[in-house]
């Protein structure tokens, strides 16, 4: 699996492809940041991230797009360009046809360092040990995106096993009800 993984944020915004499987060496593609002036207009900056994004679809064809879900942060303006910033990537990923998978800053802790509450040290630590890298990828910005990508790697088949069987379950449950129904139709006709 060919993931793209996406740190969202309007001033840096973190951007890696990892490609591995569940029991399968975990491979970093690319790394990179995409940076937009703080003194553009917001328009300005949200299309320079669309464009980032738009080329490395392009150039990597991922099967999945991962991006870091906004969770809270105490600045609102800070968390408005970091969601604006996420949207753009979910709709360049949707206009291709591409699943677009939202994890949270602890879910990604937690799959990379096995603590949610890791700091930044150690899940940059952990992601240079899990791909191999001599060196950690700088900034911060960037291993966070690697993080993303390789929790979704990680985390895809559970989640794909839970859709499939709560869908079952709905199924199941629809199958359930129209039975009920037909019986207590049955019931008052007699």
């Amino acid at each position: 699996m060919r993931v793209l993984g996406v740190d969202p944020g309007l001033t840096r915004c973190g951007i890696a492809v990892v490609d591995g499987a569940v029991g399968r060496k975990l491979t970093c593609v690319e790394i990179g940041v995409v940076r937009t002036p703080v003194d553009a207009d917001l328009a300005i900056r949200l299309l320079a991230v669309s464009d980032a994004v738009e080329e490395w679809l392009d150039r990597h064809e991922p099967d999945v797009v991962a991006v870091e879900r906004v969770f809270s942060q105490y600045n609102v303006r800070t968390a408005m360009g970091t969601a604006q910033a996420g949207g753009v990537v979910a709709l360049s990923a949707a206009r291709r046809g591409l699943t677009v998978a939202f994890h949270t800053p602890s879910e990604v802790k937690a799959a990379v360092t096995g603590s949610g509450r890791a700091d930044k040290a150690q899940v940059t630590g952990m992601v240079t040990k899990l791909l191999g890298l001599t060196e950690k990828p700088k900034p911060a910005d960037a291993a966070d995106a690697l993080a993303i990508a390789i929790c979704h790697v990680w985390r895809a088949p559970m989640r794909n096993r839970l859709a499939e069987a709560e869908a079952r379950a709905a199924e199941l449950a629809r199958v359930h009800k129209a039975r009920l129904a037909e019986a207590a139709k049955r019931r008052t006709t007699t």
